[in-house]
């Protein structure tokens, strides 16, 4: 049977528009690639500056104890209780320290794992404002565990200068590890604990309160080269928080970026323009060809 054949045909040079339209597909994805470039907002940061500041890596550690309850604290003639006026005077602590990392463990029967090690100290804070003695067993006071719960956080930490910051009211009757068990752990590892008997203002017969187990806690300082504090009222918590605000610090070097220029425009030009030429060259003869 006789039929045409296209093979006649194959020696013939290809036209400049046949070599070119595979190039549309490209010029599409290019375009689409651009724009999405765009949207994801690239940056360029401008006047960066390497920053030296000093800073530690710290553990807040918390007594959550039921004793925490007893109000024998005073703000403007108002009764508060041991944990509100620490937490009070601790969140004041965290916004002046704003480069260091700072976590907290709460304990009473059991360590409680508030927060890890963080510079997001508004998180911290929130956090803590949460803290209550009814979320844990309050009956009983393990400071051994919480100091070795604390230590854990800070084992991993590459800072020159590690410190926990132990609060509590009353004297270590619960745990599998004794305080100073602990304090030599902590010793071992190169952190210093420094310790606040918090409250036990005699202000009545029958006012209900906890005796604060110094030489306990002064032990703890001692064996760790850190320093134990008396706080009976809030002024007092207060000035001893600003004291441990100087403690020595370890310098760091960190890099900020004060302005930041958007270079999504070109992007998006180059993308609009990509795809306009793809769809031009489209409805040309180009993209008429088989």
């Amino acid at each position: 049977m006789q039929f045409s054949s296209h093979k006649v045909l194959d020696g013939l040079p290809m036209s400049w528009r046949i070599r070119l339209q595979p190039i549309l597909p490209v010029f599409y994805a290019l375009g689409l690639a651009c724009l999405v470039i765009a949207f994801a907002r690239p940056q360029r940061g401008l006047d960066d500056s390497r920053v030296h500041t000093e800073g530690i890596d710290m553990i807040l550690l918390l007594d959550l104890s039921e004793s925490m309850e007893t109000q024998d604290f005073h703000k403007h003639g108002r009764r508060m209780s041991r944990l509100d006026a620490s937490k009070e005077v601790i969140e004041r602590f965290l916004k002046k320290r704003p480069n260091d990392r700072i976590g907290m463990v709460g304990f009473a029967t059991l360590p409680y794992a508030v927060a890890p090690l963080t510079l997001d100290h508004g998180w911290l804070a929130q956090r803590m404002r949460g803290l209550h003695t009814g979320m844990l067993d309050g009956s009983r006071t393990a400071i051994g565990d919480g100091i070795a719960s604390a230590v854990n956080r800070l084992r991993e930490s590459e800072a020159k200068s590690k410190i926990i910051i132990l609060l509590t009211d009353g004297a270590s009757n619960h745990g599998t590890l004794s305080p100073e068990n602990a304090a030599s752990a902590a010793e071992a590892l190169d952190i210093k604990i420094y310790t606040i008997g918090a409250g036990g203002a005699r202000a009545g017969f029958f006012m209900q309160r906890q005796e604060v187990d110094e030489t306990t806690l002064k032990k703890i300082a001692k064996t760790t080269r850190g320093e134990f504090y008396r706080a009976r009222d809030l002024e007092t918590l207060e000035a001893v928080y600003e004291e441990i605000d100087l403690l020595e610090k370890t310098e760091i070097e960190v890099e900020r970026f004060t302005r930041f220029e958007e270079r999504a425009t070109n992007w998006i030009i180059v993308g609009i323009f990509l795809l306009g030429l793809e769809q031009l060259l489209s409805l040309s003869r180009m993209g008429r060809l088989p």
